[in-house]
């Protein structure tokens, strides 16, 4: 019986038989030749079993930390929404530009809007610039009366060309949006001249009362510097009220888009996108503003109170109708301002039937273009000596 191993090919077989002596150093020389082939088998198919279960096992990892990542995914999307409003992200930085209330979305209508808009806002043009230019240029109106007239006319001109341009250039471009810093702007000025319009209504209001019930000491209280620095005090209250309330507005955080219910910028349209826990601060400066602007209106109720009262008693008919012509425009202004301001901003928030964005519409449509369009024609109409001045600055334009 002979053996023989796969040994390497520069080395010749052990063979032996049972006649021949085997010897121990050649035994364990073949042994070990066995060992060895037995260890690289054995190491080879480790290695291959290694290998096998190296690519199973990375692709189940691989598959276990996707699952992780979706489940991380889903824990912190659950989390924010769990959050409460002061831990929501602050959006400012996010958003770029506001949304304005379209008023028709028929490319008919918004062109009809424009020509609307457009003739209402060069009737105010000239309504405000022709009184400007006849006060002005006529020395026989530098008196006090038409020097807050003057005023009344620049205020109103601020403040329909803040609002009623941009509206214009959204209907005629079919393009709703405005940016967050045309928004501040747009809101900045709009406060200074409806605030300083106010108070200056305010101050014309004690004008009329001392003209008409105390004639005598008119010139004692209401002189020209008097006057000049109630005209300046009506402009800076607007100033302060117009940076306090932008400032406020502007840090606020907004929650709820970037659409506007309105066609221009005005506070309560933003409180409505603010969170609802960071607008206190300025709802406490809006209720200080609306007790200011209370005081402001009692004082011109009693003002005019007296005034019809002192005109009653005055036994001459044309002099009661003089007075009358004198402070019904400037009554009649208020009247408007008042009623339509307190229509758009103290209204209840419901029922719909009262409070939906068309009647915003209309309001603030009122009170921020008709009224600053329609106070020149309320002057001019009653005031005899404005008219007739109105009349002589056209013609002498015209042979010119």
């Amino acid at each position: 019986m002979a053996l023989s191993s796969s040994s390497p090919a520069n080395e010749k077989p052990v063979t032996w038989t049972k006649k021949q002596e085997v010897s121990p150093f050649l035994a364990a020389a073949a042994l070990w030749e066995l060992w060895q082939e037995f260890g690289d088998l054995l190491g080879g198919f480790y290695t291959q079993e290694m290998n096998k279960n190296i690519t199973g096992l990375n692709s189940t990892y691989g598959v276990v930390i996707n699952a992780l990542e979706e489940i991380k995914a889903e824990v912190e999307a659950a989390a924010i929404a769990a959050l409460p409003p002061k831990a929501s992200i602050d959006n400012r930085s996010s958003i770029s530009q506001f949304l304005l209330l379209a008023f028709a979305d028929r490319r008919e209508l918004q062109l009809l809007h424009f020509w609307l808009f457009l003739g209402i806002y060069l009737a105010a043009l000239l309504g405000n610039g022709l009184i400007i230019t006849t006060i002005t240029c006529d020395h026989h109106l530098h008196i006090l009366m038409y020097f807050f007239l003057l005023n009344l006319s620049l205020l109103d001109l601020g403040s329909i060309s803040t609002t009623l341009p941009k509206a214009m250039a959204n209907s005629l471009w079919d393009n709703m949006d405005i940016s967050y810093r045309g928004w501040a702007a747009q809101l900045f000025l709009f406060v200074i001249f409806m605030v300083g319009e106010f108070y200056l209504l305010t101050i014309m209001s004690y004008d009329h009362y001392v003209a008409i019930c105390k004639p005598l000491h008119y010139r004692t209280l209401l002189g020209s510097r008097a006057c000049v620095h109630m005209a300046a005090a009506a402009w800076g209250t607007g100033f302060l009220n117009a940076l306090l309330h932008t400032a406020n507005t502007f840090s606020l955080p907004l929650c709820q888009g970037n659409a506007l219910d309105q066609f221009f910028c005005e506070i309560p349209q933003i409180l409505k996108l603010s969170c609802s826990h960071s607008n206190l601060r300025e709802l406490g400066v809006l209720v200080f503003s609306c007790f200011l602007d209370f005081g402001c209106f009692v004082f011109i109720v009693v003002s005019y109170v007296e005034i019809f009262r002192a005109v009653l008693r005055i036994p001459s008919e044309q002099g009661r109708h003089k007075d009358f012509s004198t402070c019904l425009p400037h009554l009649a202004v208020v009247s408007l301002f008042i009623s339509t301001a307190i229509f758009a901003y103290l209204k209840p928030p419901s029922p719909p039937s009262i409070s939906s964005p068309s009647l915003d519409l209309v309001l603030s449509f009122l009170y921020s273009v008709v009224r600053p369009a329609v106070n020149p024609l309320m002057y001019s109409m009653r005031n005899q000596e404005v008219k007739g001045l109105f009349w002589k600055l056209i013609m002498g334009s015209f042979q010119m």
